[in-house]
């Protein structure tokens, strides 16, 4: 997906506009296409960098958003077993989530925004294919999720929008703090 058009979806078949499912589309790419801007001419090591108190970098937040969206994507297809036993991580898999962090030697922005590219393309695909954006999965166990609450389809991708958006606001702040780049203003 290229970062010059916010609103391009990259699918044959796209929901006709105005459609519920076209706006869904529309500001999940527009939420992307501001994640992705703040890295823009950046190179590796920059986008490795952390630039305030936080563990965060902007290679780490693509890696981090990619995760996220692929996860919510298994939910929707398959359900709460999708993404696992939370009460249950190990060290190992907290280990493994904080990487989510973290651009890790070997790893490169391009490749990264690549993979990030790949990832969603699938919630999109879906948006356009699946017959019901109402259908429903019950949320898995955890800390954070009411017990015995059900997502749709459509709750779903508007949380996939709003960690999105979430998250291209910190990388706005870590770009910022790096080289006074800004994503608007």
């Amino acid at each position: 997906m290229s970062t010059s058009n916010p609103h391009a979806s990259g699918q044959a078949g796209a929901p006709a506009p105005g459609t519920e499912r076209a706006d869904l589309l529309a500001m999940l790419a527009k939420t992307r296409h501001f994640l992705r801007f703040t890295t823009r001419d950046l190179t590796d090591e920059q986008a490795g960098q952390r630039t305030t108190v936080s563990e965060l970098c902007l290679g780490g937040l693509i890696k981090h958003v990619a995760a996220v969206e692929q996860n919510w994507v298994r939910f929707i297809l398959e359900g709460p077993s999708a993404m696992g036993d939370f009460s249950a991580m190990t060290e190992e898999d907290m280990a493994h989530w904080a990487d989510q962090f973290k651009l890790l030697p070997g790893e490169t922005l391009a490749g990264v925004l690549d993979d990030y590219a790949a990832v969603a393309r699938r919630p999109d695909d879906l948006v356009a294919a699946l017959p019901d954006l109402g259908a429903s999965q019950p949320l898995p166990k955890a800390p954070w999720f009411p017990a015995g609450e059900e997502w749709s389809v459509r709750r779903v991708l508007m949380h996939i929008v709003a960690e999105t958006a979430q998250h291209a606001g910190h990388a706005d702040i870590i770009r910022e703090s790096l080289d006074g780049a800004k994503s608007m203003g």
